[in-house]
Formats: C-alpha cells, structure tokens, sequence
C-alpha cells in the first residue's frame, strides 16, 4: 500500500539504506523474465544485496494496487524505482519493461551512489 511504502522508505531513510522497488504481478512475462534472467544474475544479485528491496505484487489490481501505481506514476508492471540513502527518489532511474542484467547491473550500481 501507499502507507506500507512511505513506512519503508522513512526507515530506510533513517537507516542511510538505498531502495529498489520493483512492482510484480504474476500475469506479467516480462516481470518473471526479470526474475529469471536479471534479478538471479550473480553480478545484479550482489549489487542488490546492498539495497533494501521491495516488491508490490500488484497481480489483484484491487483498489489499493492502483493507488500505490497511481502514487509512483507508472502504467503496469513490470517497473523498478529507485531511492538513495538520502530517501530521494532517482527518478532518472525509473524502469519500465523488461532490462537484461548486462545493462541492468550498471544500472543499480548508479542507483547506490
């Protein structure tokens, strides 16, 4: 939910912890195709490890789906957004659509700096 994200990102915030939040649904191909391809490459896994990773399963799109995807502003998974430790989103990072991890992997690296 919007509530459960803002909760996240102020702890994180507190915390000097980058964030990844990556909206999933289990009807989206793209989003399993990041999973199994992207998000399991040993050089992303690494990277990611040193973020707080979150995820909205957004499958339902019930009421509080679309406000969370309302509250980011992106149209449908899959997407990732980014944080930095200063809890300032890095809205130049934003993802939408499937990224492959050799251009992925550079990718987060910028969003841990």
């Amino acid at each position: 939910t919007v509530a459960d994200l803002k909760t996240e990102l102020a702890a994180a915030k507190a915390n000097k912890t980058p964030v990844m939040l990556d909206f999933y649904a289990d009807w989206c191909v793209y989003c399993k195709q990041m999973e199994r391809e992207t998000f399991s490459d040993p050089q992303v896994a690494k990277l990611m490890d040193e973020m707080l990773l979150l995820q909205a399963d957004v499958t339902r799109q019930d009421d509080a789906d679309k406000a969370l995807q309302e509250h980011i502003g992106i149209p449908a998974p899959p997407a990732m957004i980014f944080w930095g430790a200063d809890g300032v989103e890095r809205r130049h990072l934003r993802l939408l659509g499937f990224m492959g991890p050799e251009e992925f992997a550079p990718h987060v690296r910028e969003a841990l700096q």
